[in-house]
């Protein structure tokens, strides 16, 4: 049976507003009334937080998929595993073979689109053995405003989007997520490995492991945020501007640059602007970023 609807959510926190506190009720009404609802579960804040309150509202009329493949890091199937374990949530891991589509290997400004699609048919095709008729995935109110070609994909499959609709922010779901105990609230955003390849350059699984190896070093090394862009045989590293001092000695300098020809690089530099999300789509022309999600 599903659990009350503001269950595991502190009253006292002083983070939730009111009107956070009112998209959620819009949420688990919108969410009740779906009956049964299979969930596009990365791991990420957006996506745990919607599974959980889908979990929570539904009980086991739900069912969180994760996709694995080479694009997925074994840290972050890790951690999103062990985040369902911790709510007793259903989970199921498909595998998707994004990489056997030419249209995403090649690796242009709609790579994101091909790999949503690959996602998309790979859960209509679980949900048509399960019982399941309805997919959601996490898209929040701010990612309207992002380039993001694999909403397009999510609006070809009918794939509803319940944080966006209850018009719920990157910075309120992680309140909620935070009053709620969940610990993915503060999780830096985690998208997948392929997002870190220069456009134009082919997504093989040799790159992406070079990528995983490559970012994991970094975390071994104590960085939390963190992107390694892949320029071929140019290592570009992106750390957050808080952790960035603590890179830039000589001796973490030297560890940072032996982690990354370790991983495969031939030169390595640290990007002086720190990290930033989607800086990968600076170089993409005005026409194609206006399009957004189209």
């Amino acid at each position: 049976m599903a659990a009350s609807p503001q269950a595991g959510l502190s009253e006292s926190h002083s983070e939730v507003t009111p009107a956070a506190r009112a998209k959620l009720r819009a949420l688990e009404a919108r969410l009740a009334g779906l009956g049964s609802l299979m969930v596009a579960y990365s791991g990420g804040v957006d996506s745990a937080f919607l599974a959980a309150t889908a979990h929570r509202v539904l009980g086991t009329q739900m069912l969180a998929v994760l996709a694995d493949s080479p694009s997925l890091a074994r840290r972050d199937m890790e951690q999103a595993r062990a985040f369902a374990q911790s709510l007793s949530m259903p989970l199921q891991v498909v595998m998707t073979e994004e990489l056997d589509r030419p249209e995403y290997v090649r690796n242009d400004a709609n790579r994101c689109f091909h790999c949503k699609d690959e996602l998309f048919e790979t859960m209509e095709a679980l949900g048509a053995k399960l019982g399941f008729s309805r997919i959601a995935y996490g898209m929040n109110s701010d990612d309207t405003r992002d380039f993001r070609p694999g909403q397009r994909a999510a609006e070809q499959h009918a794939v509803l989007a319940p944080l966006a609709d209850a018009g719920l922010s990157k910075a309120e779901i992680r309140a909620l997520a935070h009053a709620a105990g969940y610990p993915v609230w503060d999780r830096p955003a985690a998208p997948c490995l392929s997002s870190r390849v220069e456009y134009g350059r082919t997504v093989t699984r040799e790159v992406l492991e070079q990528i995983e190896k490559g970012e994991e070093s970094l975390h071994q090394l104590g960085f939390r945020e963190l992107r390694v862009r892949h320029h071929g045989e140019l290592a570009r590293v992106e750390i957050a501007r808080n952790e960035l001092p603590g890179a830039l000695s000589m001796e973490m300098l030297d560890a940072i640059t032996e982690a990354l020809k370790q991983a495969g690089f031939k030169y390595v530099t640290i990007d002086c602007t720190g990290f930033r999300s989607g800086s990968m789509n600076a170089i993409l022309p005005a026409d194609v970023l206006a399009r957004r999600g189209a």
